[in-house]
């Protein structure tokens, strides 16, 4: 049987797992790998290749990197490859109706999410932050909207109380590649037939933005705790605490709710070596591990050691 013809394309990390299952599989050929350009990162803001270039040269495949994905002459160097389908896993560019039409079975995506929900760029740590019991991955046939293209296959997991963004993203990367290798097969064969997204019950799960991690203790203790789990390790939570000549950023690591103490929002009810209890909306929070601005990473006891706090002060 004839390997089916595959571009991929992809940039994120969340990609890799879907490129390593296509290219060990020997129904499909993976003629060339699109990722974006490299980008300087770092303090001597050295050209950075993205994680999928980094993979597909260890697979020894054609790697292509367009500044621009609408441009003529990507267009045409895709032509030429003649692919019988497109791949795209959080690619980061939006794709011009050029590229969806070009490959004859169309362009397939791996989404984090059981779309119509989370639409959008981050959809693994809105789950999360929205206190969702499950979350999945979704295989979709793309269109020209945001992730409003018809559905070929599901698969769900549940939000453990132990998942914070990165682990769930490691979880969904592998759980969608494995259903990226079983859909392809069924929909080139005609036995699976693309699905309309409902026409109700979308979200959109905007970008992440430093801001958001900043904890608002008027919210409940579940509340700020599940945002603590939805944006670790990025951007993380954080606090601030009223020190002289400036407040101090404090970024908070690990807390369990503590439901039945109640105090003011964002006041220090205790703090000893068991941990920091601050008072929430609802509820309270007890902190377990935290960091200064510029610091290691701690457990309470040893903070407390070096950054004394006393009941009644309280977080801003």
């Amino acid at each position: 049987m004839t390997p089916l013809r595959i571009i991929f394309m992809g940039t994120a990390e969340l990609s890799c797992a879907s490129l390593a299952k296509l290219a060990a599989d020997n129904r499909f050929q993976v003629l060339a790998v699109v990722t974006q350009p490299d980008k300087p990162k770092g303090r001597d803001l050295k050209l950075t290749p993205s994680p999928v270039k980094v993979l597909a040269e260890q697979l020894s495949l054609p790697v292509l990197q367009p500044l621009k994905a609408r441009e003529a002459a990507f267009l045409s160097e895709l032509r030429a490859l003649q692919p019988d389908l497109m791949v795209v896993v959080a690619y980061g560019q939006i794709l011009p109706q050029s590229i969806l039409d070009l490959p004859p079975r169309g362009c397939l995506n791996v989404h984090t999410s059981l779309l119509p929900r989370y639409r959008g760029a981050a959809p693994i740590q809105w789950a999360i932050a929205d206190g969702n019991a499950e979350t999945g991955v979704t295989i979709m046939q793309m269109d020209a909207g945001l992730d409003t293209g018809p559905i070929l296959s599901t698969r769900r997991t549940p939000i453990l109380p132990t998942d914070d963004s990165q682990i769930l993203h490691d979880r969904l990367a592998q759980l969608g590649a494995e259903l990226l290798v079983e859909t392809i097969p069924d929909f080139v064969s005609g036995k699976i037939l693309p699905q309309p997204q409902p026409l109700t019950g979308s979200t959109y799960a905007a970008k992440i933005k430093k801001e958001d991690g900043k904890i608002d203790w008027s919210q409940s203790a579940v509340q700020i705790w599940n945002r603590l789990r939805a944006f670790t390790p990025w951007p993380g939570a954080f606090t601030y605490f009223q020190t002289e000549p400036k407040p101090q950023l404090l970024k908070i690591w690990k807390v369990e709710v503590v439901e039945e103490r109640v105090g003011g929002a964002g006041e220090i009810l205790s703090a000893d070596k068991a941990g920091i209890v601050v008072g929430c909306g609802q509820g309270a929070l007890r902190i377990l591990e935290l960091q200064r601005e510029g610091g290691k990473r701690l457990p309470v006891e040893q903070f407390l050691t070096g950054f004394p706090l006393t009941a009644g002060a309280r977080f801003a």
